[in-house]
């Protein structure tokens, strides 16, 4: 798949599930997905919108914690698939117990991931939490790249150098990426592309 099928402008809310029974089941071939995972409030609905040139796409809050189940948007011939974020201690023990089986279960079973796109924060160095996902997703092999949000929160002249804290801590050169601005937007889809490509 090259980039030309990237149709971004007509995605939809498919579905939303907490275990696999309520995954969507494709009459064809089965579409490939790619998974946003990040810390809760980390800007995963608005690198969403942000891609889908849309506002409404997916629910922003200012909230942490909102997203209690996997959302999955399709887009034509692939879907993106949104994660419950994690790490947001406000958020009722019971329920966070249950979003880590969630998360693995989807991670570890679902065929048709073909990549992950990990999300943290540009402005703050990884938590404890972000190091665990990314060595995680290193340990299981899964394909995935760094995505490095809120840019246009911080001056232009301190990317680089909150580049590359991320860098340190995690071990992978993040996309530096704003959804006010626009700012990595193509690198982003080229990085979609390549997943896809690899499928």
């Amino acid at each position: 798949m090259g980039r030309k099928l990237l149709n971004l402008r007509d995605g939809i809310l498919e579905t939303s599930a907490v275990k696999p029974a309520q995954y969507p089941k494709d009459a064809g071939p089965p579409l490939p997905e790619i998974a946003l995972v990040g810390r809760s409030n980390v800007g995963k609905s608005s690198l969403l919108n942000s891609l889908a040139n849309r506002r409404d796409l997916a629910k922003t809050s200012s909230r942490p914690g909102r997203t209690q189940t996997i959302n999955f948007y399709r887009f034509g011939n692939f879907r993106l698939v949104d994660l419950p974020g994690y790490g947001y201690a406000q958020v009722a023990k019971r329920i966070r117990a249950k979003w880590g089986p969630m998360i693995e279960t989807y991670l570890l079973e679902r065929q048709q991931l073909v990549g992950v796109i990990h999300i943290v924060d540009l402005r703050h160095k990884p938590t404890d939490d972000d190091l665990q996902m990314s060595q995680w997703l290193q340990h299981h092999g899964l394909p995935y790249g760094v995505i490095a949000t809120k840019a246009d929160k911080i001056s232009r002249g301190r990317w680089l150098q909150h580049a590359k804290v991320t860098k340190e801590v995690l071990g992978v050169e993040p996309i530096i990426f704003s959804a006010q601005t626009g700012v990595g937007k193509a690198e982003v889809l080229a990085l979609i592309a390549e997943f896809l490509g690899s499928k």
